[in-house]
Parts: C-alpha cells; structure tokens; sequence
C-alpha cells in the first residue's frame, strides 16, 4: 500500500488511536494533517512522524462547536486543499456517573463531539471528493452496548453508523468510500487502563478501508478483524 503524496486528515491524532493510524499511514509516504485539541497537545505526534519521509501540518483546534471545526475545515483547505483521506477520530466518553444524572448538556457534548464532527467535516470534503471521483474517509464507531453510564457515548457512536450508512448511498459510484470502524476497547485515555489490547492492535485494521474492495463502502467493521490480513501487510 503506497501511498506516496497522498494527504490524510486525521482528528485526534495527538495522541492514542489516531496517533497510531498517522504513524501507520506515515510508514505508507502519506503526509499527515495532525490535529488535537491546541497544538501544544499534537508536539508528540510532530517529533514521532519526523522520522518518515513525509510532510506534516498542524491543527490545534477543540471540536466541541461548530466554530472550532470550521477552523479545521479552513485550515485544511487553505492548506492543502481536500485531503485523500480523512480518519474522523476525534472522540470524549461522558464521566462515568448514575445513567439518570446526565443531563442534555451531557448528551448534546457527546453528540456534538462524536457525531456533528465528523457530519461537519464530511459535509465540507465530500462535496469534492466527489467531484474529483476519488476519496476515502473512515469513522471511528463503537459497539459499546449494555452499560447505560455511558449511554449518552454510545448513543452518539451508533448514530455515526447510521450517518455513514446513508452517506455511503449517497456516494454510490462516485469513486469515493466510507466506512465506520470500531477499534475495539483499547488501553487509551479514552478506553483506560483495564481495556484488554493495547492501543497499536489498532493497527493494520484500521487501513482495510484504504485497500480495494477489502471494506465495501458503507460498511461497519471492527478493525481487530484484520490483526493478521496478508493485503494490510
């Protein structure tokens, strides 16, 4: 998989999961647009991709309004124009407290964070993409189900399947993907110090979508599927 002179946004790349997929990708000649929440906070990201041969932009923008990811979606087009390839990652879970005492403040944090962010940006990029007939882009999901702490979370990461589900119709021989991956519970500040893997089982998973016909558009997949494919290799 070369992907030499391709750009790929990834949000929340600063640390984590998406740090993981810009390393990955980096390894593939693809330049990274990182982003986190300032750019202070994407430094680590910075020096661990100085090791490849590809270039780097930075974003430090928060997602939680409509303003802070217009910037990205700015920056971005000023200065690369549209990317190859967007991982909408960026995400926050809801504090861990009674189900009944997460008040719509709670809910609309959530939503605005894990769902109208990446419609947001989606609704900026694809337009072009399409125009272009060439583009993927990949949503983190999570099947998180049965622990109604975090309902608010979950609620807001099943919508993400249903808005890739019918962005994918809309795409339909356009020459342009989505797809939705869960990256299983992973030991992240997200996902804690109890998960079962650690954060690089991410990896190769997270790009099937990047390869032909491996992730058909549209679909939700988990990318522990793919820990040991031979066409991720």
């Amino acid at each position: 998989m070369d992907l030499t002179g391709k750009w790929a946004l990834v949000t929340g790349s600063s640390r984590g999961i998406g740090q993981q997929i810009a390393i990955e990708l980096a390894t593939r000649n693809c330049n990274i647009i990182i982003h986190g929440r300032s750019s202070e906070n994407c430094a680590e990201t910075e020096s661990l991709l100085k090791s490849f041969s590809v270039k780097t932009k930075t974003i430090g923008s928060p997602v939680d309004s409509e303003k802070g990811v217009q910037n990205i979606i700015d920056f971005v087009k000023n200065e690369i124009g549209t990317p190859d390839i967007i991982f909408n990652n960026a995400g926050i879970q809801n504090e861990w407290i009674d189900t009944f005492a997460n008040g719509i403040d709670v809910w609309e944090e959530q939503f605005q964070v894990n769902l109208f962010t990446p419609v947001q940006i989606c609704n900026a990029f694809l337009p072009d993409m399409i125009n272009r007939k060439s583009g993927i882009v990949v949503n983190v999901t999570s099947d998180i189900s049965g622990v109604p702490e975090m309902a608010s979370y979950g609620s807001a990461k099943w919508a993400v399947r249903k808005m890739t589900e019918e962005f994918a119709h809309a795409l339909t021989d356009s020459g342009v993907t989505i797809s939705a991956m869960d990256p299983g519970w992973l030991r992240t500040d997200l996902g804690g110090p109890d998960a079962p893997k650690d954060v690089t089982a991410i990896i190769p998973g997270a790009l099937a979508p990047l390869v032909d016909d491996l992730v058909p558009s549209g679909s939700v997949y988990s990318a522990q599927e793919f820990s040991l494919h031979s066409e991720l290799k």
